[in-house]
Parts: C-alpha cells; sequence; structure tokens
C-alpha cells in the first residue's frame, strides 16, 4: 500500500472502479463514471488538493474520502459538513475506515474553521442501512443515526402510463424546461421548497448551474410548471433529473414552492417524465427520498407507482466552533 494523496483527474477512471465495486458489494445501486467524477472534482467552493484523500495498492485505489463544507449556513448557524469515505471491498479489516474518519474529521473542522469562523459544527456521513459495520465505526467516533432514506424505483415494462386530465394537461401546456433564462428562478424556487426540509442549507447559484450543465445531466427531461402571473419570478415547481447509464433515468430534484403546493404541480410534472422515459424505451426511473419528508412526497411517488427500496442512514454529530 502507498502512501494516500489527493485524487487528481488523471485519477477518476481509478476512482470509478473503486466506487462502482463498493457500489456492487453493498448494493448502493448506482452506476459512477469517470466523466461523472471529472465533473465532481470541479464543483464550485470544492478544492481536491486539500479536500480528497486515496489510498493506493499498485495502480489500483483502495480507499477514497472526500469532505466537503457548505458554503452558507442555514437557519441554525452550524457549518454543516460531510464525510463521504469507501473501503474497496478486498481491502476492508485493514484500518482503512478509522483512518478515513481520522483525516476526514480533521479536514471538515478545519474547513469548517476556515469557511465559517465561531460557528458551530455538524458533522455528516453516510451509509446503506445493512452496513452494520460502518454503523458500529461511526459509533466508535461519536455519530448517531438521525435520518433515514430510501431509493424508490419504477420498472417501466410493466408501468401503465396514466393519463392526465384536464387539470394536469393545463399544467404540462405551461410547463417549460430549463434554461439559461430560467435557471435562476428554478434555484430560487428550489430555495423555496427546501427551506422547511430537514437539514436544509441554501446552495449557491455557482453550485446550481454546475449542476443543471453537467455532462449527466438532462434538460430534455427537466420540467419547470410556471406561473403566467409571476412573471419576474415564474417557477413553482420543478423536476430536474439525470442520467448516466444507458436505460436508467435518476430523478435528482422534486419541488414545489410553498404558494404553490396542494394543487398537484409536482405530480403532473413528474407523471410526465416518466411516461417520456418509458416512450424513449428506458427500463427504469429512480429517485431518493426522504422517509419523512414534510410534503408527503413519499406517497405521491408511490401514487404514480413508485416503489421503495434500498434503505440508507445518516449519521451525525455536533461539535462547538473549533478553536
Amino acid at each position: 500500500m502507498t502512501r494516500p494523496r489527493p485524487i487528481t483527474p488523471e485519477d477518476v477512471e481509478a476512482w470509478a472502479q473503486l466506487l462502482n465495486a463498493v457500489s456492487r458489494a453493498d448494493d448502493f445501486g448506482e452506476t459512477f463514471t469517470a466523466v461523472e467524477l471529472e465533473e465532481d472534482l470541479r464543483v464550485p467552493g470544492f478544492v481536491p488538493a486539500t479536500d480528497t484523500l486515496s489510498w493506493w495498492a499498485g495502480e489500483a485505489m483502495i480507499a477514497s474520502v472526500e469532505v466537503s463544507v457548505r458554503q452558507l449556513t442555514g437557519d441554525d448557524g452550524l457549518a454543516k459538513a460531510f464525510i463521504s469515505g469507501f473501503v474497496h471491498p478486498d481491502h476492508r479489516g485493514l484500518g482503512l475506515g478509522t483512518a478515513i474518519m481520522e483525516w476526514g474529521q480533521q479536514r471538515a473542522l478545519a474547513l469548517a474553521a476556515h469557511r465559517h469562523l465561531g460557528s458551530g459544527v455538524q458533522l455528516d456521513t453516510w451509509n446503506m442501512a445493512g452496513e452494520t459495520s460502518f454503523a458500529r465505526l461511526a459509533a466508535d467516533w461519536g455519530y448517531s443515526p438521525v435520518r433515514y432514506f430510501s431509493e424508490m424505483r419504477i420498472e417501466l415494462a410493466g408501468w401503465p402510463a396514466p393519463e392526465p386530465d384536464g387539470r394536469q394537461r393545463e399544467i404540462l401546456a405551461a410547463s417549460s424546461p430549463i434554461d439559461d433564462d430560467l435557471r435562476e428562478p428554478a434555484h430560487r424556487a428550489h430555495l423555496d421548497a427546501f427551506r422547511d426540509h430537514w437539514n436544509f442549507t441554501p446552495g449557491t447559484i455557482e453550485k446550481w448551474v454546475h449542476f443543471t450543465t453537467g455532462s449527466t445531466f438532462r434538460p430534455e427531461y427537466s420540467r419547470l410548471a410556471l406561473d403566467p402571473d409571476n412573471p419576474d419570478d415564474p417557477v413553482d415547481a420543478y423536476v430536474l433529473c439525470q442520467k448516466n447509464t444507458a436505460d436508467e433515468l435518476y430523478v435528482a430534484l422534486v419541488g414545489t414552492r410553498r404558494r404553490a403546493r396542494g394543487r398537484g404541480l409536482a405530480t403532473a410534472l413528474l407523471a410526465d417524465v416518466v411516461r417520456q422515459a418509458k416512450e424513449a424505451g428506458l427500463a427504469t426511473v429512480t429517485l431518493g427520498v426522504d422517509s419523512a419528508s414534510p410534503t408527503g412526497a413519499n406517497g405521491i411517488y408511490e401514487r404514480i407507482g413508485f416503489r421503495p427500496e434500498r434503505p440508507s442512514v445518516e449519521y451525525s454529530k455536533r461539535l462547538p466552533a473549533p478553536s
């Protein structure tokens, strides 16, 4: 095993191989590509030279960790940090998980102190619900499970596409794909839609542009519900999708701003996206959902035909402001 070092753009093929091996072993249900990971290294506010570390055995990356601290704080005033680490299934039990947590937490606290001086820090990490060894590691470092999530999936071969009713047809007729003119209004709608969600911290417009212009983003599957009575701030609801495999569409974000809730906007948009995916010959549509979503999203998705699988857990702990 070689000395650990930061991840560089030249490492993305080896990094994808590591993450896909972990995904298969731990049933993440995800496929990682080198193109996607190279773009991840260029997320605004993220510095791979200081915020990543990788471990190697010859030419193979066998473990990795990324640390991010959100650029803004939420209503609670906390600096929110996330530690994302993975160990190849053939190299577990060698102390790499402990090394990831040790370096990741140290870097997260340093970055939080630099970015939000004087703020308390919330440290988060994540894994699948069945990963008991990770749960023990998290507990050893003082993290507790605080929230549960699920992947939800529709197998399109057996999905009967519902016929939109008159109201839904009106919503779709007034909808639009995302474009340069609507990118910032869509961002404002997202901030409003998610500000009552658990652990929400507003994101910057720079990160939003990075997300909505990336290679995995699919504008042809995006939908924005527009309000003609608010031309200066027209986006009421949105469905935004990504795709990095040939036969699966991933619904990355669904939201409805507060002023427009209860009108079925997101339901109409999402059902239309799924219908389009089926017509395009895709096999599945997936999305992730908070098991305790305050907007009742789980029920909406189930009525469309999504079924939950692959539960996951977010672990968290809070620390006072670093000195």
